[in-house]
């Protein structure tokens, strides 16, 4: 289940209608989405690390989310993020979302385990943090102010969903993150 945090707020939001209505004036989209079962899926879900293989085994189990997404908004391609404490680049991938950016294309994510953070600059410049965890799945439109962090687990995967690759490249803001309570 998604929770949120204001900043500088200790308080963790967990309706999910509060938290819909705090993301809407974005056009930010969180909805819920089984993680299937399958032996197969929940094998390679257990592993920390995945090879290339392995990463298409469990897309290929995830691929039925894929064709609804290709059918209805247009989508054209998808992979897998893997992160996970030892990773070789984990610190260098986190300091690279975790500052307030844009992209000129909309973000899909779908996390299928672990847990990551969006954070967003809401429209009076407030700022909050969504913690979402396996079976969420988040929108979030182009020119939207955001940034992405992991927390204390240090891992998640995630299915990440392209209209075009070239529209993903982060346009820093320069805006300051403001302070949040760590839980």
């Amino acid at each position: 289940m998604a929770t949120l945090r204001r900043a500088g707020d200790p308080a963790l939001v967990t309706d999910p209608d509060i938290i819909a209505g705090l993301l809407a004036p974005l056009g930010v989209l969180l909805e819920k989405l089984p993680v299937p079962a399958t032996d197969s899926s929940r094998s390679l879900l257990a592993q920390a690390e995945l090879s290339s293989d392995d990463q298409e085994k469990l897309l290929e189990t995830l691929d039925a989310v894929f064709r609804r997404l290709q059918s209805e908004k247009g989508y054209q391609d998808r992979d897998l993020v893997v992160l996970y404490p030892g990773h070789p680049q984990l610190e260098a991938l986190n300091a690279r979302f975790h500052r307030i950016h844009t992209h000129d294309d909309e973000e899909v994510r779908y996390i299928v385990d672990g847990e990551g953070v969006f954070g967003f600059v809401l429209p009076d410049a407030q700022q909050v943090e969504l913690t979402v965890v396996a079976g969420d799945y988040i929108h979030v439109p182009a020119d939207v102010e955001h940034w992405f962090r992991l927390n204390q687990l240090q891992r998640i995967k995630a299915v990440r969903y392209f209209s075009a690759r070239g529209g993903w490249t982060p346009h820093y803001t320069e805006r300051p993150l403001q302070s949040f309570h760590d839980l």
